[in-house]
């Protein structure tokens, strides 16, 4: 009992803060979120009005002449990138892991491993650095227009490849950030499984790949979805590498995968600044909600996979009672 009584407050302690940082968000930017309303969520204007002009007041609020906010540039280009980041990481990770546990030998694999986790150890900077010295000038001149020449059919895919700043850049490298990521955590797991069901199968008269990917892996789902769950949350905060690569977009949606973006937090880095001489406070306060905007998709994509690791378990019993 005194264990419990000294753990349960530690263990609170997570929670809390969560509870603390959306509440204090919630207050901060309740003028902004009164000023904007729910037009904030669709429109596309953001737009710190005359800073030099003299205070005038709108729907109740003290703002800059010709203030208006309006951030779906930032949702779209939030979701898309994390979303591109999520579908190239989770089958690479996943290879990755699936390569570590079982494709090198048992003296390699510390060391492998250790390479792997120390990728995920960068810091995100460095991989902004690498975009943006590497990455854009080689996508720009070599694989974009190799891209829109074959899969122009594809609408996403055509049009003006632009310089190399854009969706498909950002999502390249969020998706090198997140692999390490799922790799380092699916390997460990696969590595615990019961040596049983492994020797098992290989009597039985299965390849090391057959059992691997029949036997291995689906006792492992749930770690894949936790793992991903952990990438996807990474990759919908990164700030300072999407920041160098995404090309900072303002006020217009992507038309092709090409198309310079902004995220919600690379934009409220990014517009800090400028923000801060609006004397009425209203720039900083709809960052406020835009970063209240940020956790709320944060949190809604935690519980959707939250339900997926549940109804995953609860595959796994009814499988395992009607055996």
């Amino acid at each position: 009992m005194g264990f419990r009584r000294l753990i349960a407050p530690l263990a609170s302690i997570v929670g809390l803060s969560l509870i603390v940082i959306v509440v204090f968000l919630g207050i901060y930017a309740w003028p902004a979120v009164k000023f904007n309303g729910w037009h904030f969520l669709i429109r596309n204007n953001w737009n710190l009005g005359n800073l030099y002009g003299n205070p005038i007041m709108r729907h109740g609020q003290q703002v800059m002449p010709g203030a208006a906010y309006g951030i779906l540039f930032l949702i779209v280009g939030t979701l898309l990138s994390t979303l591109i980041a999520v579908l190239i990481a989770v089958p690479f990770g996943v290879g990755a892991a699936m390569f570590l546990a079982e494709g090198i030998p048992p003296v390699l694999r510390p060391w492998l491993s250790f390479f792997v986790e120390l990728l995920a150890a960068i810091p995100s900077v460095v991989f902004g650095l690498w975009g943006y010295v590497l990455l854009i000038p080689f996508l720009s001149h070599h694989v974009f227009p190799f891209m829109a020449k074959r899969f122009g059919f594809i609408p996403f895919f055509k049009g003006s490849t632009g310089s190399g700043y854009g969706l498909l850049t950002c999502g390249l490298v969020l998706s090198l950030m997140i692999v390490p990521l799922i790799a380092a955590t699916v390997r460990d797991a696969l590595v615990s499984r019961p040596i049983g069901q492994r020797e098992a199968a290989l009597a039985l008269g299965a390849t090391r790949f057959e059992t691997l990917w029949a036997v291995e892996l689906p006792g492992v789902r749930r770690v894949i979805i936790a793992s991903t769950i952990l990438a996807t949350g990474r990759a919908l905060g990164e700030t300072m590498a999407v920041l160098m690569v995404s090309g900072n977009a303002l006020n217009y949606l992507p038309n092709n995968i090409y198309t310079p973006i902004s995220t919600m937090a690379s934009f409220i880095v990014s517009q800090l600044d400028s923000a801060l001489e609006d004397p009425t406070g209203m720039a900083v306060r709809s960052l406020a909600e835009v970063a209240l905007v940020l956790c709320a998709i944060s949190i809604v994509v935690n519980g959707i996979a939250r339900l997926l690791l549940y109804f995953s378990g609860q595959e796994r019993m009814e499988a395992g009672a009607w055996m």
